[in-house]
């Protein structure tokens, strides 16, 4: 059955048939990756896509927006924007006892995110385009990031990197380029809309 996705969506991207695209993004937890759902959502639609907060783990399952319509010089896109849990090879609920919650609640949101976790790594085989939303005042060199690249070249899904938070004095861009560089790698700040335009030529690029 693996094979014959792979072989049906290498099909489709050389003739063009799939016009309306599913575009996952993935990253680790609050590299932003909610903050650009949003971002694209209020740029195209109007509105919000999901919550988003400084606790790690916000987003524990699989948020879709469907019909999402974008346009770049000449060109439109139409897609469905899918919004996954932050990738982790370990969650341990201490981290949200850190956070202030009490014990059976850390210990109920890190079941939930443990899910949210397999539940994205088995998405990935729907995905046509894959944005990996990195934090670039992060070192990009880690086991989750690693991690995530293999299972998509492993798939030979489309991706774009982008390094989001270029609004921080951190913010390095080059160190993320280096890191993956058979990547096309987009920085932005999904906050603030810095660079986003260049971040939807790339999504045409690769589309």
């Amino acid at each position: 059955m693996q094979l014959f996705n792979i072989f049906k969506r290498f099909l489709n991207r050389i003739f063009k048939k799939k016009k309306h695209l599913k575009i996952g993004l993935y990253g680790p937890p609050n590299g932003g990756k909610t903050t650009l759902a949003n971002r694209i959502c209020q740029d195209w639609l109007g509105e919000d896509m999901g919550k988003v907060s400084n606790i790690a783990h916000e987003t524990r399952e699989i948020q879709i927006k469907e019909q999402i319509h974008i346009k770049s010089g000449n060109k439109e896109l139409s897609f469905n924007l899918v919004d996954t849990p932050g990738i982790a090879t370990k969650i341990d609920y201490e981290e949200f006892l850190k956070a202030g919650m009490k014990e059976s609640e850390a210990k109920k949101r890190a079941k939930e995110a443990t899910k949210g976790v397999i539940d994205a790594i088995r998405w990935l085989d729907n995905m046509d385009v894959v944005i990996v939303v990195l934090d670039s005042t992060k070192d990009p060199y880690t086991q989750v990031n690693l991690t995530i690249i293999g299972n998509l070249e492993a798939r030979k899904i489309p991706v774009i990197v982008v390094a989001n938070k270029i609004d921080l004095k951190k913010s390095n861009i080059k160190k993320i380029e280096a890191a993956f560089p058979q990547y096309k790698v987009v920085g932005i700040s999904a906050k603030y809309g810095d660079n986003i335009d260049e971040f939807y030529k790339a999504l045409f690029e690769v589309a």
